[in-house]
C-alpha cells in the first residue's frame, strides 16, 4: 500500500516564499529617530519597553514589566486583528528584564534552593527575600548564571517571534573592538550581553544599523566601515540605503 504521505525530495530549486526580512533588527545611538521610523510603518504594533512612544503618534503599547509583556503576548495573538508588523523596541531592555526572570528559574532549580533566601528564625524554614534584596544570578561563580540569563532569553523571543509575519527588534548600540587582519579595530555593535547577541542575530534575516548622513537617514546592512551588520535578504545584501520601509519590506 502506498504511502500518501509520503515525502517528495525535489529535483529542482524551489523558489523562496518572500524576498523581504521575516524577523529584522535595527540599532543605533539614542535618539536617532528609529521609534519615529516604526511609527510610519503601516499595520505597525510597537511593544515600548523603554516608554520611547510617549510623545509619537503610533500604534502602540507599553509594558513595564516581563507580566505586562507577557499579557500583552497573549492578547496580540488573541485579537481578531494580525498584525502585520510587531516591532519590541528595544531588545537591550528585554535583555535587562530577562536577568530576574533568569534569577527566579534559578531559585526553582535544586541547586539554587538557598538563593536568595534567608532562614526564619522562628520556625527555620527558608524564606524568599524581597526581590528588592536579591542577588542577580550573574553574581554566581564563573559565569554559571549566564545559562539561566540565555535560557530567558531565548524562551520570550521564541514567543516574540510567533505574533506577526515580520518581526522587528529594535536595540541600542555598543562601542566593541573587533579583530581584523591581526589588527584590534573599533565597530559598532549590538548592545546585547555576549552570546544573546549571537542568538538574536541568529534570528534574524537582516541586521541594519541606523545613522544620520548629510541631513538623511541611513540604514547599513554592510559590514564595512566597523559597522556590525549584514543580511540573507538579495536586495539589502552589502547595503547602505536611505531608511525607507519600502525599500526593505518590498513584497
Amino acid at each position: 500500500m502506498a504511502n500518501t504521505n509520503a515525502i517528495v525530495l525535489p529535483t529542482a530549486p524551489v523558489p523562496g516564499t518572500t524576498k523581504s526580512p521575516e524577523n529584522l533588527i535595527i540599532y543605533s545611538k539614542p535618539k536617532i529617530g528609529k521609534t519615529t521610523m516604526l511609527s510610519k510603518l503601516e499595520d505597525c504594533l510597537i511593544i515600548d519597553l523603554e516608554k520611547g512612544t510617549n510623545k509619537i503618534d503610533a500604534m502602540k503599547v507599553q509594558a513595564n514589566s516581563l507580566t505586562e509583556l507577557h499579557n500583552i503576548i497573549k492578547a496580540v495573538k488573541a485579537s481578531e486583528h494580525k498584525y502585520k508588523y510587531v516591532a519590541v523596541d528595544t531588545v537591550t531592555e528585554l535583555e535587562a528584564w530577562c536577568e530576574w526572570d533568569a534569577t527566579a528559574m534559578y531559585m526553582k532549580t535544586p541547586m539554587g534552593k538557598n538563593f536568595n533566601r534567608v532562614q526564619d528564625p522562628k520556625t527555620g524554614e527558608l524564606k524568599v527575600l524581597p526581590k528588592s534584596q536579591w542577588d542577580s544570578v550573574l553574581s554566581l561563580p564563573k559565569g554559571a548564571g549566564y545559562l539561566y540569563l540565555r535560557n530567558s532569553f531565548k524562551k520570550w523571543m521564541n514567543m516574540l517571534l510567533t505574533l506577526a509575519p515580520h518581526v522587528i527588534f529594535v536595540a541600542h548600540v555598543k562601542d566593541a573592538m573587533s579583530e581584523k587582519k591581526g589588527k584590534e579595530v573599533a565597530v559598532k555593535d549590538l548592545d546585547l550581553t555576549g552570546k544573546l547577541k549571537t542568538i538574536t542575530a541568529q534570528k534574524a534575516d537582516a541586521i541594519g544599523y541606523v545613522y544620520w548622513e548629510n541631513e538623511e537617514l541611513m540604514i547599513s546592512f554592510s559590514s564595512r566601515d566597523g559597522i556590525e551588520a549584514n543580511s540573507r535578504c538579495t536586495h539589502l545584501k552589502d547595503s547602505v540605503i536611505p531608511f525607507e520601509w519600502d525599500k526593505i519590506y518590498i513584497d
